[in-house]
């Protein structure tokens, strides 16, 4: 989710006398070739000049605009988040960076946030899909649509992993647009985007498929389409058309060191967003396939190393213990080349394939180890998902941290290297944000006790009345926090 940014604008004069001043000089088009007289081996004149052999087309956009740009809305957000600082003091200020440096038990202060972003009408009954990120930790969502109607939205649900969202508006009979494929577009294909940078709602721009199945860092479980539409802050959430007036993408990321249109646009296939939004409705979660393996990318020296002939395929890096890929056979060193029976070029192809897969299912895998081909057939688990456990709010008559927390998922474990912990999702105003305990921060133990349960962290706080001594793992280093009960 971007910012609204405040943007002075800039009458452009330089393009028409550029123009003028091009073929003033002497330049003309033959075919697709621009020609330089003065560089000519022979006068050209008025009588030998003949028409050019081909002619540039370019495609109409107006009939999608017109047609498709009603479905297309404005979301606005606000809501406030918790930042550790020093009352009153803007974050800024030089000194706000010295004193968060050097004081890690800073308070939390709520700092107002506001946002906007783009979505547009899957559902005439007010179904809305945006990104994750555009909704992420906002209080209220407001949609405006191209008629100028308002409606405070609900977010029925996201997915962080693929930044997609849904929303409900409580109205009938609304505008949608149509859904494409992402399968049948093709790199060079020409595409819209409608949406709302920097404000400006139903703004259209127009560019072309650069690339497919881009891999993103930690963006594991999405192949973006790659385009050189003009995306701004604001535009995260709006539809990408093709020249059918049917929506393949939502345009999600930039990549930009100016914070502003570079050329490199991505989005997430709609064919993505679209299994998302069925879960979203349908469960109000989303399932996902789990492998249990880390995998890396093949270069033409490992792949020279293990007697393959080209660089394809995902190397097996580690196999988590007792996973599914454990009990299939799986090794470290293999080298996965088809996986449910779709080849896997690039390391980066396996995620999502596992991903899409309906936990409990039971597919093929086709490995190369020891120079020789060998199938394997793996059942797919079920990917655990950060929920916090209902139980989880520290509420005590006698002690309060004023935290959600839940343990350790498996793969979290693994990760980490722990034995066991309990995950800090949320911080409220209480004891343990005074003490500057933050989201993310993992409790491992109480007053040197470890603990790996609710249950047990509850236990610990009511035998302490007035004091506390939290061992905490933030990163890669553990720290004790004093927290006062009392």
């Amino acid at each position: 989710m971007q910012s609204f940014l405040q943007s002075k604008l800039t009458h452009w004069v330089s393009v028409p006398l550029a123009v003028a001043a091009l073929f003033g000089a002497g330049y003309w088009m033959k075919g697709y070739t621009l020609v330089n007289h003065a560089q000519a081996t022979a006068p050209v004149s008025a009588k030998t000049m003949t028409a050019p052999s081909a002619y540039i087309t370019l495609p109409n956009f107006a009939s999608i605009a017109s047609t498709q740009g009603a479905a297309v809305v404005n979301i606005s957000v606000s809501g406030t988040v918790k930042t550790a600082g020093i009352p009153g003091m803007d974050p800024s200020d030089p000194m706000f960076e010295l004193f968060r440096r050097f004081q890690p038990n800073m308070p939390q202060t709520e700092t107002p946030m506001n946002g906007l972003g783009s979505g547009f009408i899957v559902k005439s009954d007010g179904v809305i899909l945006t990104n994750a990120h555009v909704v992420d930790k906002a209080d209220v969502v407001t949609v405006k649509l191209s008629d100028k109607r308002e409606f405070q939205a609900k977010v029925v649900g996201v997915d962080k992993l693929t930044d997609v969202a849904v929303l409900k508006i409580d109205a009938k009979d609304l505008p949608t647009v149509s859904i494409g494929s992402t399968k049948s577009s093709n790199v060079g294909d020409w595409v819209v985007a409608i949406g709302s940078p920097f404000g400006f709602d139903n703004t259209v721009t127009a560019g072309i498929i650069s690339a497919k199945s881009r891999a993103l860092p930690d963006e594991g479980y999405v192949p973006f389409l790659q385009t050189d539409v003009a995306i701004n802050p604001g535009n995260s959430g709006g539809p990408l058309f093709n020249l059918n007036g049917e929506v393949i993408g939502i345009n999600s990321q930039i990549y930009s060191r100016s914070g502003g249109y570079q050329g490199l646009s991505f989005a997430i296939p709609i064919d993505v967003a679209m299994g998302i939004e069925q879960q979203l409705l349908e469960k109000g979660k989303v399932s996902r396939g789990r492998l249990g393996i880390g995998v890396q990318a093949i270069n033409q020296d490992l792949a020279s190393s293990f007697g393959l002939q080209a660089p394809n395929g995902a190397l097996v890096s580690n196999v988590e213990k007792n996973g599914p890929a454990d009990k299939a056979g799986l090794e470290p060193g293999d080298v996965i080349l088809k996986f449910n029976g779709q080849s896997i070029d690039r390391s980066s192809d396996l995620p999502p394939m596992v991903g899409s897969i309906k936990p409990g299912s039971t597919v093929s895998v086709e490995v190369w180890r020891n120079k020789q081909l060998k199938k394997l057939t793996v059942r797919i688990d079920e990917m655990q998902t950060a929920q916090a456990d209902p139980a989880a709010s520290m509420d005590s008559k006698q002690a309060r941290l004023g935290v959600s927390v839940r343990p350790l998922t498996s793969q979290e474990l693994a990760q980490t290297q722990l034995k066991q912990g309990l995950l800090v999702e949320e911080v409220g105003k209480g004891p343990a944000a005074n003490a500057g305990i933050q989201p993310g921060d993992v409790i491992l133990a109480v007053n040197g006790d470890q603990v790996k349960s609710v249950s047990q962290l509850q236990d610990k706080l009511t035998q302490n009345s007035k004091n506390v001594a939290l061992l905490v793992m933030r990163g890669d280093s553990k720290l004790y926090v004093p927290v006062k009960i009392g």
